[in-house]
């Protein structure tokens, strides 16, 4: 595998932006329908960060033989360049990397973080490992693509593993998107489905008519309950059904006080104190929420920060 081209023909397709969106779901349906309409397509894929850089290895741009792309693999001051190395390794059937900012031979190109990048440029030779990872999501499973440089190809295995290289070959990983299920009343219930769904979260709301039973397929790794009653009582049934399932977090409105006597109603049902831990309260990231848009932030904050630690 080359590191560049160097000089590009004056024949190909100068790049241009088909949109703007940094949602992979969104950037492995461009590649793959680049792939499958004749006119080639390539994937592209950060898989080394040096010092600093805007995005985190894993993150791709897909890119289309006429020169349309989308996606980022840095801040948006280097993806023309990227794509038009894309293109040129699409017009020749060849993978290859690409190295930009510190250590790289672009002088011309230099990050505003100070660091440097690697890319890896792969050419699609098929769709279907883009589509396997597009159905899994689509069912809420984890799924890899295994990226082979020796043998520029991809392939797909279940589960999720660590975004990183192997024995050689690169690993990208995908969670499908974090679900949010509310619990709650009143305006703190509707805001903050509001602003979690424009956020990007797989919403679904439930007022105090509506309990989720441990049955139901709603729950998985992949899922937070918020609580946000202002009545143990009648948060109960939710926090019941969430402590059974295994969501990767459980947040609760209330004091402190509260939340201590949440936790003594529980132990009285035969909870342990190791289940009530699991409990995040009060909930939110950042201090006392006194109105229901401050409230919608910091529990949508706190949420993305329990997913952005996990491994």
């Amino acid at each position: 595998m080359v590191t560049s081209i160097g000089p590009l023909a004056d024949d190909l397709p100068f790049p241009r932006r088909a949109f703007l969106t940094d949602d992979r779901r969104a950037i492995l349906r461009f590649a793959a329908e680049g792939a499958e309409c004749g006119g080639g397509a390539a994937l592209v894929t950060l898989v080394e960060v040096r010092g600093g850089a805007a995005r985190a290895v894993g993150a791709q741009m897909a890119v289309h033989g006429d020169g349309s792309f989308c996606g980022f693999v840095s801040g948006g001051c280097t993806e023309a360049a990227v794509a038009a190395e894309a293109i040129a390794a699409i017009r020749r059937g060849a993978d290859r990397y690409l190295r930009l900012g510190e250590g790289s031979p672009f002088f011309d190109i230099v990050l505003p973080c100070g660091g440097g990048i690697t890319l890896s440029i792969h050419v699609l030779r098929q769709s279907k490992p883009l589509r396997q990872v597009l159905n899994a999501l689509a069912e809420r499973k984890r799924i890899s693509l295994t990226y082979a440089p020796a043998q520029q190809s991809l392939t797909v295995s279940e589960g999720y593993h660590h975004t990183d290289w192997k024995e050689g070959d690169f690993i990208r990983s995908y969670r499908p998107d974090t679900r949010l299920l509310l619990y709650g009343t009143s305006i703190e219930l509707e805001t903050t489905a509001r602003v979690a769904a424009v956020s990007g979260f797989e919403v679904e709301s439930y007022d105090s008519q509506r309990t989720l039973r441990p049955d139901l397929p709603s729950i998985d790794e992949d899922t937070a309950v918020a609580l946000l009653y202002h009545d143990v009582e009648r948060e109960l049934p939710a926090l019941r059904s969430a402590l059974s399932a295994n969501p990767f977090y459980i947040g609760a409105l209330g004091s402190q006080r509260t939340h201590l006597r949440r936790c003594s109603i529980l132990r009285d049902l035969g909870y342990s104190k190791e289940e009530t831990d699991r409990i995040r309260a009060p909930i939110g990231l950042f201090g006392k929420a006194r109105d229901a848009n401050s409230l919608a932030l910091s529990v949508l904050a706190e949420v993305s920060a329990v997913r952005g630690g996990m491994s």
